[in-house]
């Protein structure tokens, strides 16, 4: 095959349309799509480690890069099979083809999804242009806009927008059928709020590997398979998986195996079949031989209603080998430090109690939505003196 296809999208509507008509055109057998961000500071590196002038593997429709935020960014090989497969099971789950808002970056795996959804309902989607950050105001007219023409109606968006959104009022969010957030984990707190203002959100687990959510409120797409392995690393199994690592055939094999992708991700699943995720399996904490998922110590402190959202990390120390350390963004007034420990202590027992918590006014992300883990643990390291 040829080289890949650079499309540079920086969120206008314009970019994004170009990038639109690109993907459309590999998925009918044309020239695959690398999607990147030019306002991206490492946006030249990140090409360049996408090997641009060598054929992309047999098969691809879309070279997605990663992140980068567990290691060095990997372009991920997804097949027009697997992006119409996720797709079409992605309505299927909501309730039919409908009319998007893109209001998430294209050049990510959620936002592209979109434009691939977009597609198979036969109406472009409305682009709302992020070019210069995302706005609630700007969502609104957006939302007005979409909510005149023939249903239904979705959008996706990342955990941080729909907090935005909420604090906004609503911004138009109970029109839609669906709100699908994925990009990081949907705190309790936040689907309670959501509910209460009458959204019907969609938590969707998946990521570039899995052609974006193939779980959605815990429960797998149709054709997507769920396992817990070894280690109690989430596998998953279906046609929406990558075809693998771009020029990286050692981890390709270590991370698709027998037809199952294994995840870095920690989880399990309950008495109903539902998948609960805990978290990275690297960023588990193992304080005094007690092995603590940070996620689950989130949600006991975002279920405290002065709460809005918390990021919980590993520092280590001299005696317990590890502690649990909490950044806290409260929604007014900060609560008594000691009074969120006991609702941790009450949830989870002494070991997921954060032994270091501090309050922030926001979270540093890394990504559409995903918070900078390694940013917020040098920010604790430097407060609690470890």
């Amino acid at each position: 095959m040829a080289p890949p296809r650079v499309v540079w999208t920086d969120g206008t509507p314009a970019s994004v349309e170009r990038l639109r008509r690109a993907v459309l055109d590999a998925l009918g057998g044309g020239p695959a799509v690398l999607p990147l961000d030019p306002r991206n500071p490492g946006s030249e590196e990140l090409l360049a480690a996408m090997a641009p002038d060598e054929p992309v593997e047999e098969g691809t429709a879309v070279l997605m890069p990663t992140s980068g935020s567990t290691g060095s960014p990997k372009g991920v090989l997804l097949s027009a099979r697997a992006l119409l497969t996720s797709a079409n099971a992605t309505h299927e789950r909501l309730g039919g083809p409908g009319r998007w808002l893109l209001a998430t970056p294209a050049h990510y795996i959620g936002g592209l999804q979109v434009l691939v959804r977009s597609h198979l309902a036969g109406a472009p989607p409305l682009v709302l242009d992020t070019s210069g950050g995302f706005s609630p105001e700007a969502f609104e007219v957006a939302a007005g806009q979409l909510l005149q023409t023939q249903g239904p109606h979705y959008t996706a968006l990342v955990p941080t927008q729909l907090t935005r959104l909420l604090d906004a009022g609503g911004a138009g969010l109970a029109g839609f059928g669906s709100v699908v957030v994925g990009g990081a984990a949907l705190p309790d707190e936040l689907r309670r709020r959501a509910t209460a203002a009458g959204v019907n959100v969609v938590s969707a687990y998946g990521m570039s590997e899995t052609a974006s959510g193939c779980v959605y409120d815990g429960v797998a797409l149709r054709g997507v398979r769920v396992q817990i392995g070894e280690g109690e690393r989430i596998e998953i199994s279906g046609d929406v998986l990558a075809d693998g690592y771009r020029l990286r055939p050692d981890e390709t094999a270590a991370a698709f195996v027998d037809g199952w992708f294994h995840t870095g991700d920690v989880g399990r699943i309950d008495g109903a079949g539902r998948l609960e995720v805990l978290g990275r399996a690297d960023d588990l904490i193992n304080t005094g031989g007690v092995k603590v998922a940070p996620q689950v110590v989130e949600q006991a402190l975002t279920a405290h209603p002065s709460v809005a959202s918390a990021c919980v990390v590993a520092l280590p120390d001299a005696k317990w080998g590890q502690v649990v350390a909490a950044a806290v963004v409260p929604s007014g007034a900060p609560p008594p430090a000691a009074q969120l420990r006991e609702a941790a202590r009450a949830e989870l027992g002494g070991p997921g109690v954060p032994k270091v918590l501090r309050f922030v006014s926001e979270l540093p992300l890394l990504g559409p939505g995903k918070v900078d883990r390694a940013a917020v643990r040098a920010l604790l390291r430097g407060s609690s003196g470890h």
